[in-house]
Order: C-alpha cells, then sequence, then structure tokens
C-alpha cells in the first residue's frame, strides 16, 4: 500500500472522528474549557465538611478497634504454644 493511501485514509477517519468529538457534549465541554479557562472552585458545603469528619473519626475508630483486636490475637496464639522441655 502506498503512503497517499494511508495518510488519505488517516485523514478521512481523523478528520471524521474530530467532526464528531467537535458536536459532542465532551467536545463542547473541551471548548468551554478552552475559550474560559480554569474555573475557581465553590466553596466546600459545610454539610459535606461535617460529614467527612464525621467519617474520619469513624475511620479511625474502626483502625483502633482492629489493632487491638490483632493484639489479642497475638497474644492468644502465642499463649497456645506449646512449651519446649530443657
Amino acid at each position: 500500500m502506498d503512503i497517499e493511501a494511508i495518510l488519505a485514509i488517516v485523514f478521512i477517519f481523523g478528520g471524521g472522528t474530530l467532526f464528531l468529538l467537535a458536536i459532542s457534549p465532551v467536545g463542547k465541554a473541551i471548548a468551554e474549557r478552552i475559550r474560559h479557562g480554569r474555573t475557581p472552585l465553590a466553596s466546600p458545603d459545610p454539610e459535606v465538611l461535617n460529614e467527612l469528619e464525621r467519617l474520619r473519626t469513624e475511620v479511625m475508630e474502626l483502625q483502633e478497634r482492629m489493632d487491638f483486636t490483632e493484639r489479642l490475637l497475638a497474644n492468644k496464639q502465642s499463649s497456645e504454644l506449646p512449651q519446649g522441655t530443657p
């Protein structure tokens, strides 16, 4: 196959793909981003921040419980080991 045929196929399918992307919602969103640049983030919702803090507290409590349980299991397993004879 010669190079002109390959380039023609690439341009036809590539151009069609770019056209479809341009008219799609994704293409419109990319165009808006280019046109207006980055928009500053809105201030966080206090309810969301409170929920996040509550979840962090719960995760910390669960981690402490898991550590405690692991220590109990480790102590139980070490006490169950048979004692060697001297």
